[in-house]
């Protein structure tokens, strides 16, 4: 890995030793403007639910699917089936890793790109294995059926809109279904995030994590001339997991997306506002005071998941886990009977506001 990064910083100031720092430019692609829904179109993106449909993928989704397993091949083949049938352009990260315990097994990541050859995209990820126990069969709703359900469905209902985009060069979306998430035998990093280590190193190999677009004109005769622009193509990584459960307590993470997390708080409350928020506390009968599920407060990150490897090479973030995390995680209990579908609803509905307003699709 140092090596890689040396031979990278060697590279890039062979570019720059010529040209003086005003030749260059850099664009953070971060700082990205959203646009705004208007109120009166607010009840049209409430509306836009199926929760007839969210059962549908929780039925194909929600069944035990550890690597290596049958079930585990047929969640992945229902993933990329739904996905193409929805004219997304699907490919698959597939590669071998070794286990503690069950010896070298096939992982495959699932990315779903509304326009593969656009400069940008904002990336919405989840994991679809599900946990391994020796002696028990665990389904893993809101670990993480639930989230990949939620990023189906969010394609299906904005398909329309995102028609707008399809061509669009500049920005578009993905989808990433990590594979391998969870560890086999005790989490550590050479067991855990199988599938989310293997994309970043494989993207990063790539040059698909920071691209360079233009290299450096020099014209002896002249003052040397630098049009170099550096592209962050993966504008940000919206992380989900472990949802489902009533009332989650959202906190942000990264200063540096922070103004993305303030977003996904005030969707909430325009969107509570306007009463479009269904048994929005089911903790809070009584006071009749709403539970806020995307609380204004920061905390440092401690939190081990898919992100990491992306956060390590200076992808932006936002990380959407409860804190703290529900009491079914890695518990039998984690079923069906574990999630609200009020509340899944009400997360899609913020997850809608999100992406439209990011993508500055029109309603």
């Amino acid at each position: 890995m140092k090596k890689n990064y040396v031979f990278y910083l060697f590279f890039i100031l062979l570019i720059l030793l010529p040209c003086s720092k005003q030749d260059y430019t850099y664009i953070d692609k971060v700082k990205y403007e959203p646009s705004e829904i208007p109120e009166h179109k607010l009840s049209m993106v409430s509306e836009m639910g199926d929760t007839d449909h969210m059962n549908e993928l929780l039925d194909n989704i929600l069944i035990p699917r550890v690597v290596g397993t049958a079930g585990h091949k047929k969640v992945k083949k229902y993933i990329i089936k739904t996905m193409r049938d929805l004219k997304w352009h699907v490919e698959t990260d597939a590669f071998e890793d070794k286990t503690p315990n069950l010896g070298t097994l096939k992982f495959e990541n699932i990315i779903a790109s509304l326009n593969p050859n656009a400069d940008r995209f904002l990336i919405l990820a989840c994991h679809y294995d599900s946990k391994y126990f020796k002696d028990q069969e665990f389904l893993g709703a809101t670990d993480s059926a639930v989230p990949c359900a939620m990023l189906i469905n969010l394609a299906v209902v904005l398909d329309e809109y995102l028609n707008q985009i399809r061509s669009n060069n500049d920005i578009s979306i993905k989808l990433l279904f990590f594979d391998g998430e969870e560890a086999f035998l005790y989490w550590n990093p050479q067991d855990s995030i199988y599938g989310a280590r293997h994309l970043a190193q494989k993207w990063e190999n790539e040059g698909f994590l920071k691209k360079i677009v233009s290299l450096c004109q020099v014209d002896l005769r002249t003052k040397p001339i630098m049009i170099t622009i550096l592209l962050r193509l993966q504008d940000m990584l919206v992380l989900l997991d472990l949802l489902g459960t009533p009332d989650p307590n959202f906190v942000n993470f990264f200063r540096n997306t922070q103004d993305w997390y303030v977003h996904l708080h005030n969707a909430e409350k325009r969107l509570a506002q306007m009463g479009f928020m269904e048994r929005y506390s089911t903790s809070s009968v009584v006071s009749r005071t709403p539970n806020t599920y995307f609380q204004l407060s920061s905390v440092n990150s401690f939190v081990e998941d898919d992100h990491i490897p992306f956060l390590e090479r200076g992808v932006p973030i936002v990380h959407l886990i409860p804190s703290p995390f529900p009491t079914v995680w890695h518990q039998i209990t984690d079923d069906r009977k574990a999630i609200d579908m009020f509340t899944i609803e009400n997360l899609n509905k913020i997850m809608r506001v999100f992406v439209i307003e990011y993508l500055h699709l029109v309603i």
